[in-house]
């Protein structure tokens, strides 16, 4: 519902407190050495950890690391945060920007890859870094993603009427303050030929306290219409907080869909993609993609092979409605769309 009186991301933001996921945020682990220690892992992951973690920072807040057995170095949700030695690792075929971002940038900060639709790099700030980001070499501050730096995104969408949706990415958009998204959405809004707006996130699966009363009020205010694709890849990922954002999520009537991507050591096994879209659709969220690993260098550890891909989403729709299996899909760099993954 949308509120009455006026909502408190459009007050004044002077002497008011830190919100929690902002302080849960600046207080997430980034020291290799402490990351190990609180989930008591060897000591000899320690070299390689640092290492990594000085070609691409870690970051992980603690609600997820909350989710995470301790002493497991083959924790599913472990695997995804925690640098290792392959990172390093120069594979032929994988590439710093292995879906063309920077071939489709446009104006700073605005991809215009497929018809209809942009992609607007609102920020470089996420709440988690994951190790297998296919971003994680992409020129942030060479390419203007920053909130202010929007002007020229927002003229160039006004003066193409074939755009309909703008999809709202980074980093990650819910990094931004309300106060950022609001004067955003807004600007949007006043586009005449938009009618959709997408935001992709991880952020309510790795830092649920973002999904805040503010942060609802501000979803539930935008009259485009909104779909919010989470990323969220293990059935363990979803719990007791991030069912309850999920919950105050789908009280502000938009959608929700979620897009995965497949991991080795992490997703690649029947029984947790199964359980990932029943869990999901136990919480009002509609499986959308599985995405096949984007081939960015420092990732090749993760890659699933194309015939165990298919192979996992044929058994899939043996085990599951239709409803609640994945589409399989790549990016590939100049292509129109995403390309299905079919053996």
């Amino acid at each position: 519902m949308i509120p009455k009186t006026v909502p408190t991301w459009q007050r004044s933001h002077q002497n008011l407190p830190t919100p929690d996921w902002q302080r849960a945020q600046a207080n997430a682990i980034r020291d290799p050495e402490v990351l190990l220690d609180y989930l008591e892992l060897p000591q000899e992951l320690l070299p390689a950890a640092i290492q990594a973690a000085n070609d691409f920072p870690l970051c992980v807040p603690l609600t997820y690391l909350q989710q995470i057995e301790k002493g497991n170095p083959a924790d599913p949700l472990l695997r995804q945060i925690l640098p290792i030695g392959a990172e390093r690792n120069m594979v032929p075929g994988f590439r710093n920007d292995p879906v063309g971002d920077q071939a489709a940038l446009v104006v700073p900060g605005l991809l215009h890859k497929y018809q209809g639709r942009v992609l607007l790099m609102t920020t470089q700030a996420c709440a988690v870094h994951c190790r297998y980001c296919f971003r994680r070499h992409y020129p942030y501050s060479e390419t203007g993603a920053s909130p202010g730096n929007w002007q020229a995104a927002i003229d160039y969408i006004a003066a193409d009427e074939s755009i309909h949706e703008v999809i709202l990415s980074g980093g990650d958009p819910l990094s931004l303050t309300e106060s950022h998204l609001s004067s955003l959405s807004q600007q949007l809004s006043r586009i005449p030929h938009l009618s959709r707006l997408r935001i992709h996130s991880r952020t309510p699966v790795v830092l649920p306290e973002r999904i805040n009363e503010a942060f609802v009020q501000w979803l539930a205010s935008v009259s485009l219409n909104t779909v919010l694709v989470l990323h969220c890849n293990h059935p363990d990922e979803i719990s007791e907080p991030v069912r309850n954002a999920l919950n105050q999520l789908k009280k502000t009537g938009v959608t929700l869909l979620n897009q995965a991507v497949l991991l080795h050591g992490v997703n690649d096994d029947l029984e947790t993609l199964t359980q990932l879209s029943e869990k999901l659709f136990q919480n009002k969220v509609m499986p959308y993609y599985l995405h096949q690993l984007d081939r960015v260098q420092g990732a090749a550890h993760f890659e699933v092979p194309d015939n165990r891909a298919t192979e996992l989403i044929t058994l899939l729709r043996q085990q599951l409605p239709g409803y609640l299996v994945p589409q399989l899909v790549r990016e590939q760099a100049a292509e129109k769309s995403k390309t299905p993954v079919v053996i």
